[in-house]
């Protein structure tokens, strides 16, 4: 007599890539995950040649992170989670870029404290939303009555529509800082024009803005039987809108070099400017005050000896 397997249960409605099948998900993945590797081996050479320099630029190492994920797409609920959370590093990176960006032309909006706590709400609400996404994903796997089983979709659909918005955003603020008058304090950072930064941003961020664009719109549609999917599940519209794109701007940061061109000094963030010569004054001022400190410490001590 068998016994019925416990959940979770397999999906019954169609998803990206349809069912996964050895041929063609097994080569196409082992192609993707060459690609992902070759990746990853850039960045964390970057990463290191960098730091033999001490030109710190840490955002290589959370490329090296991305690029590593799995793509194994014959393990249903794993491959989903990693396939919706991959991305969102360079959503995050781009959203870095470009806060560097308004702070080298507008310093004075930059730097202010309300636009720190408006990106740090951002990245709040991000990490909230690949949580929602991760967990509703693993309970679409088991037994949902209809009402509970909405609301997962509702809320999963919300969180989507969020990752849309994050995407999306960097090129709105880089055509709004654009459209400002630069001003009179502007600053620059890294290697090259602030033009051709700016253009980096936006190729990745329209890249990135077309991948959630997809996925959202996909998600949106009316749930189809696993048996009766629509275009957009097929395997070519999965791999392109989910991976090649991913890779495409993976491999366009390494060819550009953002490590060079996206740099900032060290304590810049402290200083609240990019400017070299003031990070440079301030960090022999603040060696020169521990200097002082310490000479005022050993004071006591000397004019304890000449007493004795």
């Amino acid at each position: 007599m068998e016994q019925s397997q416990g959940p979770p249960d397999p999906s019954k409605v169609a998803g990206g890539g349809g069912r996964a099948m050895p041929t063609p998900d097994v080569p196409t993945a082992s192609v993707l995950l060459v690609f992902y590797v070759g990746c990853a081996i850039g960045n964390m050479t970057i990463l290191q040649l960098n730091r033999r320099k001490e030109h710190k630029f840490l955002l290589s190492g959370l490329l090296f992170g991305v690029a590593c994920h799995p793509t194994n797409v014959s393990l249903s609920i794993a491959s989903m989670i990693f396939v919706n959370a991959g991305i969102l590093i360079v959503y995050i990176v781009d959203l870095l870029f470009v806060q560097r960006i308004i702070r080298a032309r507008q310093p004075e909006m930059g730097w202010h404290p309300l636009f720190r706590l408006l990106f740090k709400i951002i990245f709040s609400l991000v990490a909230l939303a690949l949580v929602l996404v991760i967990v509703f994903i693993v309970l679409s796997f088991y037994p949902l009555n209809t009402h509970l089983r909405t609301i997962c979709r509702d809320m999963q659909l919300a969180a989507i529509t969020w990752l849309r918005v994050v995407a999306a955003l960097p090129l709105v603020l880089l055509v709004l800082t654009w459209a400002l008058p630069t001003s009179k304090n502007a600053q620059t950072f890294g290697a090259g024009s602030m033009t051709a930064k700016s253009l980096i941003l936006a190729t990745s961020s329209i890249l990135c803005t077309l991948g959630a664009g997809f996925k959202a719109g996909v998600n949106g549609q009316a749930p189809r039987a696993i048996d009766n999917p629509a275009w957009y599940h097929s395997k070519t519209c999965f791999y392109v809108f989910f991976f090649v794109l991913e890779i495409i701007i993976l491999y366009f940061f390494i060819a550009v070099r953002v490590d060079r061109r996206f740099h900032v000094p060290d304590g810049s963030s402290e200083r609240k400017t990019f400017d070299v010569a003031t990070n440079e004054q301030q960090k022999q001022n603040d060696e020169n005050a521990w200097d002082h400190e310490s000479d005022l410490e050993k004071e006591p001590e000397t004019d304890k000896e000449v007493a004795v």
